[in-house]
């Protein structure tokens, strides 16, 4: 299982993505626009296997807030929604207002509808992502994808039953790592964050979830074994609660 994979961005993308439609039991497609969802579904063949979601990244989300609109009726049709959030770094913090009024839109939406999954980016932002969910509580499902928050954000994360999606990648850092150790172990899931995520300059696929499982298996102090079967129940469970098949 992959739940956070831009399988539309890899080189040569149409086979990854109908690599991944074989060897996985569920890849989450998110997409970084409205526009780029609708053309994904254009253009990619339908899988049982993937799931295809509308987003607006908060990196681009200033580019893009003129879609905003055609994303809150794509919600509509959809079981979630994904990759949204909140991008507080140096990089982006000038856009920081327009980021928020995207996310709380999304949100609000999200509860206006019965509630939705959403896949969730936080960087430097976990406390307003935070605010922002609580202030629209039938939202849906929250999803922290590469949760980089801080020891006492994680705890408020927890606390607000959210679920947290994990890769090789982010287990290569020491702060990566510390966090991972102190997820609440029943609602980690795997995720790759290609072709982004990169180990030795090569993007990790979305078959990497073994990599994931012997990574957390230290870190929790289990077999590899348990940590997989771990991984796949907690998988199997958000799909369930997803409802999206």
């Amino acid at each position: 299982m992959d739940f956070h994979c831009h399988l539309d961005l890899y080189p040569e993308a149409r086979e990854v993505y109908k690599e991944a439609s074989k060897r996985n039991v569920f890849t989450w497609l998110v997409t970084t626009s409205p526009r780029a969802f609708a053309a994904n579904q254009r253009v990619l063949e339908a899988s049982p296997t993937v799931l295809i979601t509308p987003g607006l990244h908060p990196e681009i989300a200033h580019e893009r807030a003129s879609e905003l609109g055609l994303l809150l009726e794509q919600i509509a049709a959809v079981c979630a929604v994904g990759e949204v959030g909140l991008d507080g770094s140096p990089r982006f913090k000038p856009y920081y207002e327009i980021q928020r009024d995207i996310f709380s839109a999304i949100v609000a939406r999200c509860a206006e509808l019965g509630g939705r999954t959403l896949n969730i980016h936080s960087r430097r932002a976990v406390r307003d992502v935070l605010d922002e969910l609580r202030q629209h509580p039938g939202f849906g499902i929250a999803v922290l994808h590469w949760f980089s928050g801080t020891q006492a954000e994680l705890r408020a994360a927890d606390a607000q039953g959210c679920w947290f999606s994990v890769g090789p990648v982010m287990l290569e850092s020491a702060g990566g790592r510390a966090l991972a150790a102190r997820m609440p172990r029943d609602r980690v899931v795997p995720e790759s964050d290609g072709p982004f995520a990169k180990i030795a300059g090569k993007p990790i696929m979305p078959w990497s979830a073994n990599q994931t499982a012997i990574k957390l298996s230290v870190l929790w102090e289990i077999s590899v074994e348990e940590a997989t079967q771990l991984l796949r129940r907690n998988g199997e469970r958000l799909l369930m609660l997803m409802k999206c098949h």
